[in-house]
């Protein structure tokens, strides 16, 4: 390490020149980042509910299904159909938009003079005007099961538009172009915009905001906290420096490598600016200390001392997020994982060579040492750690009990833990489109898209008489109000021929029946050009995880036991695809923390040359993680897409500490011989730099708080907790077990010598 810290000092203009050609670099390739909230395009090509998803959009015009919510005292009046009509005619009209069903242009089926008229269920070209005609028309929506509920609320208050998007389209570039128009429109009634699409490009605008107010908010933050702590100009400037480095070569790299930002990897740059700098304030804590007069040998000890705890620290937190490349179910999860891991190990590279060399090439030494003088007395080690000290030495096995009550407490709460999957929970609750998915949910049945796919004969009287099985036992759940088939419309036109609305029991007429439907557009949407696959479309309308496991746990069941050799039955849409993700963010929260943990153990054991030593470091961080998920039982903070990164990151980053402690007590005990003044020189001189990291990298997270999507608030509040719990553990708990387990090796020393 003394060779490698020499080299550094020697070659430090190449350093300096090389670090600052690659951050030009890779500055100039951020501008070219782009933005994709789609959670969909983030689920794995492996996984059946997901490509059977996917496939429908495919082969039916679209799943991504979009609602936009028009709202009045009374819908059935000249200008609102008119209004209607032009939102209608302006989605259809919109590049990417494959289908749109409204109540000027849905398909009616009805009986006439002359037998079956299928048409339109209201004219378009001539709309009502007469409180007549509106009376007739509500009276006729009223009555039947398809409108009713379904395109109309049932207090007849609100009326919908459902858009579906094409498969191939920029849905956040439509659904933005979308919202654009309808509001230009400038119409009186209350407009409500939901649905996947419009969620997404909600998310989009979210990320942005969050990037665009939240870095300078954590920069201010984390360095104030370091100008209090080393009243110094490099103390603010070098661990920023880094850590402002270090994003930039993460997005670059990022944006080199293809990848686009997302609702998780958009809180990379905050992690960065509160990880990065924690290395350089490590480095920094250390070259203070020395009391070499000769600087450049000052820098040299003490970078030599420094070097290896810092690289365990790294690589150890680097490890806790690369564990979620194996553990997780969303790619985007994969995707985090992977580039706060390479920004870790570049802000890692950065505090051993960068800073070293900045120091040296541009002499920001400290200002003169004298050894002679005593040293001025730091509030940090004067007024807590040499308390704490006397505290840990006096009475070990209080704040051993004290872990121990607050270890019960959080195992208890555990128990507790919920799950959220839901995307609208990603909104605070006074968000426009929370309230829209509320109303959404509340007079529409939701906005969850939900299909049953059949394949066989579309035209096979046992095919159609299981769809409409199908669809009256998914209307047995309270969650769906509305089915659609095109076994429907063959019920609607034999009931309109006057032979009751049934399923025909022969196939010659059902094509009779059939021929007069074809070239209508809501038949794309039912049902495949080669007439061998069909769907039922519905939409659910709890978010809630134990309704929707339910409803597919029942739906599976069903399908199990209703599939014969002419009929193959699946279901697939959103609440599959929550479930999928609900139990997915479990079986990843247990498979991530137990890799980070083992290979945490395995590295600190092997670096430390000690396995005991490793299970030492990584006690205080699970029991901090004990204590985080016992927080969010009694809190009622649910496991998500965000939060389900804790842990992993908790133990990443705070092992850290720990390794700090180990580190000090291994080097102090080879000097002094003598474990217990090794426990407290290692507190006085490691316990410092912990407090000072414990606060910038807690308050670089806790702006979370500020951010407009509430996992990510969530998240931020959680990573805070767990670097006060570790860095607590570090410098209570861990000493504690070094105090006990050395007095007792003292003991069995003092008896052999006996």
């Amino acid at each position: 390490m003394e060779k490698l810290s020499q080299i550094i000092i020697k070659l430090k203009w190449i350093i300096v020149t090389s670090v600052l050609a690659l951050t030009i670099f890779f500055g100039y390739q951020t501008q070219f980042l782009t933005i994709n909230s789609d959670i969909l395009s983030s689920l794995p090509d492996d996984d059946p509910a997901a490509s059977l998803y996917k496939e429908i959009g495919t082969q039916f015009g679209g799943n991504d299904m979009g609602m936009i919510v028009l709202e009045s005292d009374n819908v059935f009046k000249t200008e609102i159909l008119q209004h209607i009509k032009q939102i209608t005619d302006s989605l259809r009209y919109t590049d990417g938009v494959s289908t749109v069903t409204s109540l000027t242009n849905i398909l009616d089926i009805k009986s006439s003079e002359w037998g079956i008229e299928i048409g339109k269920l209201v004219d378009e070209y001539n709309l009502p005007n007469k409180q007549s005609q509106l009376d007739s028309l509500k009276n006729y929506v009223f009555s039947k099961e398809m409108y009713k509920g379904a395109i109309v609320s049932e207090d007849g208050t609100a009326t919908v538009v459902m858009f579906t998007l094409l498969p191939d389209a920029d849905k956040q570039a439509v659904a933005k172009m979308i919202k654009s128009k309808v509001e230009n429109l400038n119409l009186p009634e209350t407009l409500y915009f939901g649905g996947l699409p419009m969620m997404m490009n909600d998310i989009s605008d979210l990320i942005l905001s969050d990037i665009v107010w939240l870095l300078p908010i954590v920069f201010v933050i984390i360095a104030l906290i370091l100008l209090l702590s080393f009243k110094s100009f490099r103390g603010v400037l070098l661990p920023l420096l880094t850590a402002g480095i270090a994003v930039i070569w993460t997005i670059g790299i990022m944006v080199v490598t293809g990848y686009e930002l997302t609702i998780i990897s958009n809180i990379i740059p905050v992690v960065l600016l509160a990880l990065g700098s924690a290395y350089t304030i490590h480095v920094l804590n250390s070259i203070n200390q020395s009391k070499e007069k000769d600087r450049k040998q000052a820098l040299i000890k003490a970078l030599t001392y420094i070097i290896i705890p810092v690289i365990l620290a790294a690589v150890t937190t680097a490890i806790g997020f690369v564990s979620f490349v194996f553990g997780a179910y969303l790619t985007m999860i994969k995707d985090f994982g992977i580039f706060t891991a390479v920004g870790t190990l570049i802000a890692l590279l950065l505090s051993i060579f960068f800073v070293p060399a900045l120091i040296s090439a541009f002499s920001m030494y400290r200002k003169k040492i004298e050894t002679d003088q005593p040293e001025k007395e730091n509030i940090l080690t004067h007024k807590i750690l040499q308390p704490l000290v006397t505290l840990l030495f006096k009475h070990p096995k209080y704040s051993l009990t004290a872990w121990g009550i607050l270890l019960l407490l959080s195992i208890g709460g555990m128990f507790f833990i919920k799950t959220s999957v839901n995307m609208a929970d990603y909104f605070k609750k006074d968000n426009p489109t929370r309230v829209s998915e509320d109303v959404m949910q509340k007079k529409f049945g939701g906005s969850l898209p939900v299909f049953v796919v059949f394949e066989g004969d579309m035209q096979s009287p046992e095919v159609l008489k299981m769809m409409i099985k199908t669809e009256h036992f998914m209307k047995e759940d309270p969650n769906i109000d509305m089915t659609q088939s095109v076994a429907d419309l063959v019920e609607q036109m034999n009931d309109a021929m006057g032979e009751g609305k049934m399923i025909p029991d022969d196939k010659a007429k059902i094509e009779q029946l059939w021929f007069l439907l074809d070239g209508q557009d809501v038949m794309t949407q039912l049902v495949s050009e080669d007439l061998d696959k069909g769907i039922i479309q519905s939409r659910f309308a709890s978010v809630e995880t134990k309704n929707i496991d339910e409803f597919t746990s029942k739906m599976n069941k069903f399908i199990q036991e209703n599939k014969s050799e002419n009929i193959k039955l699946e279901l697939t849409g959103m609440p599959s695809v929550y479930v999928k993700l609900n139990n997915s963010l479990i079986q990843s929260q247990y498979s991530s923390l137990i890799i980070a943990i083992i290979m945490v153990l395995l590295i600190v054991g092997l670096m430390l040359r000690s396995i005991s030593k490793g299970v030492y470091a990584t006690i205080p961080i699970i029991a901090t993680i004990l204590i985080l998920f016992g927080f969010m039982g009694i809190t009622g903070i649910p496991l998500d897409i965000a939060t389900v990164l804790v842990g992993s990151i908790a133990l990443g980053i705070g092992i850290d500490y720990s390794i700090h402690i180990i580190t000090g007590f291994n080097f102090h005990l080879k000097e002094t011989g003598d474990a217990e003044k090794a426990i407290e020189k290692t507190i006085l001189s490691s316990g410092n730099a912990v407090i000072i990291n414990v606060l910038s990298v807690a308050a670089g997270f806790l702006v979370l708080i500020f951010s407009q999507i509430v996992p990510l608030q969530n998240f931020g509040i959680l990573v805070a907790i767990s670097m006060f719990g570790s860095g607590i553990g570090a410098l209570t708990l861990l000493p504690v077990i070094l105090i006990l387990t050395n007095r007792k090796r003292k003991i069995v020393a003092n008896n052999h010598k006996q």
